[in-house]
């Protein structure tokens, strides 16, 4: 049984560890994964020939739309917006491929800059419907 109080945290003691130290961490991976992604993606837009252009425009595609998926859906808990996010992901993958091919206008290039462009906008929609001030809605039925 856990008793809920008003005490006050211990102190830092300069030197963390277990959760803190985890929290710390995420930050840090977030930005290393921006950062891998950003490469991944201008590395298949400049057409660089490169041994990590293939892995890392493969994680970008895989992580930009799951990214914004998982930030569009905050209501529900941290695995069911993981698996969300990646079936989601994959989805936005394959309807931009079967587009693409569909429309016989496929490119690696093309496909990286419409996943980016689907990802933008889910991310841009998302931001746009919590931004402060807004009136609220209601639904009357």
């Amino acid at each position: 049984m856990q008793t809920i109080g008003n005490k006050a945290p211990p102190t830092d003691t300069g030197q963390r560890t277990g959760r803190g130290a985890r929290q710390d961490l995420v930050p840090l991976l977030a930005g290393a994964a921006v950062a891998v992604g950003g490469v991944g993606a201008m590395l298949a837009l400049v057409d660089l020939d490169s041994p990590l252009r293939g892995p890392f425009t493969l994680f970008f595609l895989i992580a930009a739309p799951g990214a914004a998926i998982g930030a569009a859906l905050r209501a529900l808990t941290p695995w069911g917006r993981a698996v969300v996010s990646v079936s989601g992901s994959f989805a936005v993958n394959l309807l931009v491929a079967q587009g693409m091919l569909a429309l016989h206008v496929w490119s690696v290039r093309g496909g990286v800059a419409a996943v980016t462009a689907l990802s933008s906008l889910i991310l841009l929609l998302t931001v746009a419907r919590r931004l402060p001030g807004r009136p609220a809605r209601r639904w009357t039925s």
